[in-house]
């Protein structure tokens, strides 16, 4: 990692929380980006979640997620940083397009 990562504050993360997806939130009293992906089918969800982990490795940042069938729960934060940066707001918006792209994800809560 190059140089350390600058925590967001509560501002900021509100700022950048409004160029994303309706569908993030805050959570854990700001410190975490929260989103439910939901898909049509499994295979749809674990695409995405495929999809999604290349582009993690590449910006060396990986999300905490599960996946139950068609749905997938997301979590992030900057471990290092002990909150959100900005690298969490770009990978949540890679995984809306991620989702987006392909046209297999449902809106929805």
């Amino acid at each position: 990692m190059a140089g350390a990562l600058r925590r967001l504050s509560g501002e900021q993360a509100s700022a950048a929380l409004s160029r994303l997806s309706p569908l993030w939130r805050l959570g854990d009293g700001g410190e975490r980006l929260e989103r439910t992906f939901r898909f049509n089918n499994f295979c749809d969800a674990f695409g995405f979640m495929s999809r999604v982990a290349l582009h993690a490795e590449k910006a060396d940042h990986h999300p905490n997620w599960s996946n139950v069938y068609n749905t997938v729960e997301v979590k992030l934060w900057t471990h290092d940083a002990g909150g959100l940066t900005d690298k969490d707001f770009a990978l949540a918006a890679a995984m809306d397009y991620a989702a987006t792209s392909t046209g297999s994800a449902v809106e929805g809560p």
